[in-house]
């Protein structure tokens, strides 16, 4: 897939897909992989089990292992990479983002189904699961992004 830049996302904060549905495009192993690591301790510009992942040094890293594909390294040009799904559910291995810091792409996760992210949070925190529909997450929810075709 080549990167596509795109504007800034339109999606009102109010609105979600329907996580409710499952969905498949074939990239489970990326939302397995990204599972085996919860629990590794965040470190902002990690991107290495052994080091420590930020949000997107984690999705860096399990990207590479999983596909061999290299992607952006910081969530604002994660954001302008793939394809935007809009309203459409996400699958599990597709990229979630969300607004945290005044930027519709200033915080990303990988989806594994079921309203679940997985993500490296903040400082003094470790990689963990958590879901889109906590009140928190879902008011700042921007969009999903498929980053990776399965071959």
């Amino acid at each position: 897939m080549t990167s596509n830049k795109v504007s800034k996302s339109s999606l009102s904060h109010t609105q979600l897909p329907d996580f409710s549905k499952d969905t498949s495009a074939g990239l489970d192993d990326i939302s397995v992989a990204a599972v085996s690591l919860i629990g590794t301790p965040y470190r902002w510009g990690g991107n290495t089990p052994q080091s420590g992942f930020d949000c997107s040094g984690l999705v860096g890293y399990v990207v590479q292992v999983t596909r061999k594909k290299r992607l952006p390294r910081t969530t604002i040009d994660l954001g302008q990479y793939g394809v935007s799904l809009n309203l459409q559910t996400p699958a599990p291995g597709d990229l979630v983002f969300f607004n945290t810091l005044g930027d519709t792409h200033s915080h990303v996760g990988i989806y594994v189904g079921q309203g679940r992210f997985v993500h490296a949070p903040s400082t003094g925190g470790t990689v963990r699961i958590d879901d889109i529909k906590n009140p928190y997450w879902a008011a700042r929810y921007t969009e999903a992004r498929r980053v990776v075709v399965n071959n």
